[in-house]
This record gives structure tokens, sequence and C-alpha cells, in this order.
């Protein structure tokens, strides 16, 4: 059956107005290409829709019960077109964005506030979550776009480096390394650290920069999986952390003191991914927009 969009327009108008002139007028086409198309929809129903006098048209019983289901089947594509539009527009929809906890808790709410204002009729949804989950739900579909540090090598992410995160020691005023201005990797030989586990990146990259220096880091004081918790230790007096410097955020109204890390100066970049085989909806564009100018502006606070 090659019933087209066009025919059943022209069904419908002609069975408003009751007439092939007056509907020709309404949708300003011919009137012998009105009637062909009418022909034509009548061919392929192989059902006759209108009775014709020499006064009036007027819908046989099969072309009444035609006309409630072509109404319908109209005004579906008619709200389907809406919808499309309103989303190009970015009037509505839905987006979700992950993070890790703490760059979620750190960029994400005024991101999504700035958005929401922008765009009221668009939700946001928040997943914080760790790396793999996060990259999981990416490849899912349940996430449209992530921001955080992971690995180059991930294969079917894109990814677009945002801002450059510094690895940085935190301790307690008290602490012999908060008389340096400067924190040279070799001055960590001398001091058991609280650390993450070793199942984070961080951690990996603190043993490497130890390893590189002849150093392997020994047994540390506390290990613990959340940064906020070592910061918390940190702040107990109970001894020193390598951290990323954008934790900063969190510690700054505490009593710890944060000095740079050099030779060498360990970086880490901060990127907005999404799944490559997915191209990003319109929303989700402009919500990476927003979020793009956040997570500068948040980590440019912190990272010196």
């Amino acid at each position: 059956m090659n019933i087209t969009l066009r025919q059943l327009q022209a069904f419908k108008t002609v069975a408003e107005f009751g007439s092939f002139t007056r509907a020709a007028d309404r949708l300003k086409v011919a009137q012998p290409a009105l009637s062909l198309s009418i022909r034509e929809l009548e061919r392929e129903l192989n059902l006759r829709l209108f009775d014709r006098t020499t006064r009036r048209v007027e819908l046989t019983g099969a072309g009444r019960e035609f006309l409630q289901s072509a109404d319908k089947l109209l005004a579906d594509l008619d709200q389907a077109v809406r919808n499309a539009q309103d989303l190009s527009e970015r009037k509505r929809g839905r987006i979700v964005i992950a993070a890790p906890p703490l760059l979620a808790a750190m960029i994400a709410p005024g991101a999504i506030a700035e958005f929401n204002a922008a765009f009221p009729g668009i939700d946001v949804g928040l997943v914080d979550a760790r790396n793999d989950q996060i990259l999981e739900k990416l490849r899912s579909g349940e996430a449209d776009c992530a921001i955080g540090t992971f690995d180059d090598r991930e294969d079917g992410i894109r990814r677009e480096v945002l801002a450059q995160d510094v690895l940085t020691l935190f301790c307690p005023p008290s602490h012999p390394l908060a008389k340096l201005k400067r924190v040279r990797w070799r001055d960590l030989r001398d001091h058991r650290l609280i650390m993450l586990t070793r199942d984070s990146n961080i951690r990996a990259l603190v043993d490497r920069a130890l390893r590189d220096i002849g150093e392997n880091g020994g047994k540390p004081l506390y290990e613990v999986s959340q940064m906020t918790t070592a910061i918390m230790l940190v702040e107990a007096g109970l001894g020193a952390a390598v951290l990323p410097s954008y934790i900063w955020s969190f510690a700054r109204d505490r009593q710890i003191v944060s000095r740079p890390l050099i030779e060498p100066q360990v970086n880490r970049p901060i990127a907005l991914i999404h799944a490559e085989s997915r191209s990003l909806s319109p929303a989700a564009e402009a919500f990476a927009k927003v979020l793009r100018a956040q997570a500068r502006a948040a980590i440019a606070r912190v990272v010196k």
C-alpha cells in the first residue's frame, strides 16, 4: 500500500469543505491535481470515499469511517512533529549527566541551576558514581554525557579535555611539609602518607611518581576509598595526603594547607565524555556547553 500524507490531507480537506473547489483553494493546489489525489487514494483503499453531486461532495459510509482513522493519524503526526520541534528548540526533554561524587558536587549543581533557568522544560538527572559505573551507563545509554578523569584508551568514548588538574599535597598546618612553599616528590620519602586504595587511579599515579624517585611509598598510614575521608584524616592531624587539587573546594574551610607537588608535576586531564556511537541530543549539547563553562571556572578557582 502506498498512501501518502498529501493524499490524506487532500481527503480531509475535501471532507471538511464538501467541495473540491474550496478544498483546492485552501490547499493552494489546482483542482485537477486534488481530484487526482483523491482518485489515487480511493484506488489504494479499493473504496469509494465520496459521493459527488452537482452541488456538493459528500462522504460515503466508508468515507466517514476512514475519516476517523485519518483524523487520528494526522493528529498523531502533527503531535510528533511538534514534539520533535520542541526537542530541537530545547523546549522539552530529559538528559542525564554522570560524574564522580566530588566532581558532581563541585560542578553539577551550578551547571544544572544555570541550565534550568535557560531551559525550564528540560529535566536534568544526575548520577554520582565510580568511573567504571559511569562508563557502563554511557555505553548503555543510561547517561548522555559525563565529566571526570578517564583513561584515554577507553574504547567507544569520545572525550574533550576541559582542564588539567594537578596532584597536590594536603597536610595539617603543623606538619613538617607545611613549612615548604613547594614540595618535591623526594621530600615525601621520610613521611608515611594517607593514601587511597589501590583500585584508585589517583593511587596508581602516586605510586608511579614515588617509584620514579626510587621510593616505593612504604606502608601507608591509612588506606581509604574516598577522598573526603582522606581529607578528614588530614584535618584531624593524622598525616598528609596526595590528592587532586580540585578537592581544595572541599578542604579550603578546614584546618588544612595545600602545597604544590613538583619534580615532577603530575597532571590529570578532566574531560567531558560521551559514547562515540551516539550523537548528543540538542538538549544534551546545550547542557554540555553550560557544563564546560562551569567545570573550567570551578577548576580554575582551585587549581594553582
